[in-house]
């Protein structure tokens, strides 16, 4: 099996093209993943009002999936 983690710095754009089931994530969150996609996770997160926290958690959670 293949281990991934979760880098912080990764950009929006970069998560929804190496792991497409982000996109539910960063929608659930209120994340603009289109015109804001070159920001980090955590950038966005605090441009949108939302969680960093909590946005990279769901984030992680859904990378580490796809490793499965």
């Amino acid at each position: 099996m293949t281990q991934i983690t979760f880098d912080p710095t990764l950009t929006v754009n970069d998560a929804v093209a190496r792991y497409p089931r982000t996109v539910a994530i960063f929608n659930e969150f209120g994340i603009d993943a289109c015109c804001g996609g070159a920001a980090t996770i955590e950038e966005a997160a605090r441009r949108d009002g939302a969680d960093p926290d909590a946005l990279a958690e769901a984030v992680r959670r859904a990378i580490e999936g796809d490793a499965r």
